[in-house]
């Protein structure tokens, strides 16, 4: 699964982790997360992430 990397702090979203303290599981796929979802690391929409 292909990572994303926020533009504005550098965090990584690794689908294969996701992100369960926002509600989003292992396995979710980038596309998959809903669209208000935000960076955990810095709050930087979904919009602000780009393909590593």
């Amino acid at each position: 699964m292909q990572k994303w990397v926020c533009s504005v702090c550098g965090y990584v979203y690794d689908p294969e982790v996701g992100d369960p303290e926002n509600g989003i599981a292992p396995g979710t796929a980038f596309e998959d997360i809903p669209e208000d979802w935000v960076c955990p690391e810095c709050g930087a929409g979904k919009d602000m992430f780009e393909e590593a």
